[in-house]
């Protein structure tokens, strides 16, 4: 059967595609369920891919970047997170820090941060979620006050992804509280500085590549040049960001299922009962068309809305309806690549575990289920 799936992208589009997915499989695989069972942060593997420009992809080619778009980015994603979700989880945080510079800081700050974060010698990081505040970004307790040329920020953050291993960092706090998500603003910092401190390193139940941390923040000094837009408007900056990181995040759980089917498909071809290969038995062979189905209508609504994304175009019903379909079918797909695979499936030898575990914090990341629901519910009425 044609491959179909360099249909309507361009030649520089493949290329990065075919790039990243040669890279996937020759630098990312081969290490993936060692880095899981170990938790090791995946140092020699982001070093190979900075040198590749992947760390950089969004940054602009003035600031020492690939100058990408945001369908070129998920593109790439879309094979590394077959390969490993949780590096794919790095490289999403990463990259959509050094975009939210890009775009909306000035360019004294986008020449400060924007070369090291795409060299990859910093590594990035979005201070968002708190203990109370996770779907609910408005009901944010940390805070900003004004000392002179600098902000003091204090305040918890909860499942800061990268948060551990940060060299650059986005802090979203409140620098007025009677404005309520009127009062918000951000800022970059320095996590190296006093007063940031890692209070924990979660054990998760997937993506033990991506480090997820809780952070505290007690008198952190920012200078005041390190504001991010006005005061005030970390708010607005925040939802004008999140189509863009909730396609990113479709991309990866279609990732992880695709790759949960190929490693399906592999294992039924080989697998015999009866005395031929279980993929011609007709209830497996029917599972796996249903898989291939709901990956394939997944791929291609998430590259529908990354298009439109890339255009400039308002997409936040469809990047939920990308993050919604994908995340929620590809748990779906990898419960079923265990099933076909029988009791192997459920054993670490074999990779279905490993993906199952992996896709399902893809459901809650960037907005829960319900989150997404609830904005195409908004759409329609």
């Amino acid at each position: 059967m044609a491959d179909t799936s360099a249909v309507f992208l361009t030649e520089q589009q493949i290329m990065i595609r075919d790039s990243a997915r040669r890279v996937a499989a020759e630098v990312i695989a081969p290490t993936a369920a060692e880095r899981d069972r170990t938790s090791a942060w995946p140092h020699t593997e982001l070093k190979q891919l900075a040198e590749l420009g992947f760390l950089g992809m969004l940054v602009p080619e003035e600031y020492g970047g690939v100058g990408a778009g945001v369908v070129e980015f998920c593109l790439a994603q879309y094979e590394f997170a077959g390969a490993d979700a949780g590096l794919a989880t790095i490289l999403h945080v990463h990259n959509f820090t050094a975009l939210c510079i890009a775009i909306h800081g000035t360019e004294e700050q986008k020449r400060r941060y924007l070369p090291a974060m795409a060299c990859g010698e910093s590594i990035g990081a979005f201070l968002l979620s708190e203990p109370q505040a996770g779907s609910d970004t408005a009901a944010l307790r940390a805070t900003g006050r004004r000392d002179g040329d600098y902000y003091i920020l204090d305040g918890a953050k909860q499942f800061i992804s990268n948060g551990s291993q940060a060299g650059v960092a986005i802090a979203f706090v409140l620098t007025s509280k009677d404005a309520g998500k009127r009062g918000a603003s951000t800022f970059i910092i320095d996590p190296k500085q006093p007063g940031y401190t890692i209070t924990r390193i979660e054990n998760k139940l997937g993506q033990h590549t991506a480090h997820t941390a809780a952070i505290s923040l007690e008198g952190f000094r920012v200078p005041r040049e390190n504001l991010l837009r006005a005061e005030g408007e970390g708010y607005s900056l925040v939802m004008s960001g999140l189509s863009d990181g909730r396609i990113g995040i479709a991309f990866i759980a279609a990732g992880v299922a695709r790759a949960a089917l190929d490693a399906a498909v592999a294992y039924a071809k080989d697998r015999e009962a009866y005395g031929r290969p279980i993929a011609e038995l007709q209830g497996v062979s029917f599972d796996l068309a249903d898989m291939a189905a709901q990956v394939e209508i997944a791929y291609q609504y998430s590259l529908h809305a990354a298009r439109l994304c890339a255009e400039g175009i308002e997409c936040s019903k469809e990047a939920s309806i990308a993050k919604l379909f994908a995340s929620e079918i590809a748990e779906k797909v990898c419960s079923e690549a265990i099933q076909i695979h029988g009791g192997y499936g459920y054993l670490t030898d074999f990779p279905v575990e490993r993906y199952s575990r992996d896709v399902r914090v893809c459901k809650i990341y960037e907005g829960t289920s319900h989150i997404q629901k609830l904005i195409i519910a908004r759409s329609l009425m």
